[in-house]
């Protein structure tokens, strides 16, 4: 295990601690001032009794999605950091960074896939971000890849210091379909996120102790629009990957994205 998931699971550690409440309220306030956090659509800062459940926060009242048959929405709030076509295999997570799709996917495409290329697109979640993520459309997920690795930050200057920092980190891919086409999310872990969460199997477990890929098989699981999938405990990096064609993306480089937004039209 490396420095940094060790040092992640410390901070995981003292994330969940609930100290008293004289102690939470400010660290709570502060934790809200220092990362610029807009709390309208939550509950009161002083109400949360750890970090990890202030990371985690979920809306009051359910925010409403762009529920159009042929809209594709973002899964989470965050910000656009790249998206585009890939050339073969190569995409990039930020202009001058490339990486391997196959190996972001843990080796899921064929030769004749690889020649056709990929539409992909990079969403990077901040800590001041909403924490959860959600089904971007309709769809079936076939399976899910739990790929062991580092856990390096995912913010842009470290994308930048660090080479195909993406395929580098662990990761959980679900492979999907959508409309007889394949659909990929990948939930890539940073430092401080060791741990994600996915509601529909809580046999993945993150920034534990595997040291292989682990593959889930699911026999007919459906998930509808804006479903809730699962969190992140902190900040870190979605990447849609899909075939070429299947999306026709919306988007703006460094531009802010909320769930339930369209950011592309099938």
């Amino acid at each position: 295990m490396s420095f940094n998931n060790i040092i992640s699971k410390i901070f995981g550690v003292i994330a969940k601690y609930e100290f008293p409440k004289v102690f939470q309220t400010p660290i709570n306030r502060w934790y809200v001032r220092h990362f610029g956090i807009d709390m309208s659509e939550f509950w009161h800062t002083q109400s949360y009794k750890s970090l990890n459940a202030l990371f985690t926060r979920e809306f009051i009242v359910p925010r409403p999605f762009n529920d159009e048959p042929n809209a594709f929405i973002s899964p989470c709030d965050g910000t656009c950091l790249s998206f585009g076509k890939s050339e073969g295999d190569m995409a990039f997570s930020v202009k001058g960074q490339d990486y391997s799709l196959s190996e972001l996917l843990g080796g899921a495409m064929s030769s004749y896939e690889l020649k056709n290329g990929y539409d992909f697109a990079n969403i990077y979640l901040s800590p001041r971000d909403y924490h959860y993520y959600h089904a971007p459309c309709d769809m079936q997920i076939v399976r899910a890849l739990h790929i062991p690795g580092g856990l390096y930050s995912v913010a842009v200057k470290w994308l930048r210091k660090v080479d195909s920092l993406y395929i580098k980190n662990e990761r959980v891919v679900l492979e999907c379909l959508v409309n007889g086409s394949k659909l990929w999310l990948v939930f890539v872990g940073a430092l401080n996120v060791g741990k994600m969460n996915f509601s529909f199997d809580k046999r993945i477990k993150t920034n534990a102790t595997a040291n292989q890929m682990q593959t889930y098989n699911y026999d007919e699981l459906f998930v509808k629009k804006g479903e809730r999938l699962g969190n992140f405990e902190l900040g870190s990096t979605i990447v849609i990957v899909s075939e070429n064609g299947l999306l026709n993306y919306d988007l703006d480089y460094q531009k802010p994205l909320k769930f339930g937004q369209k950011i592309a039209t099938f």
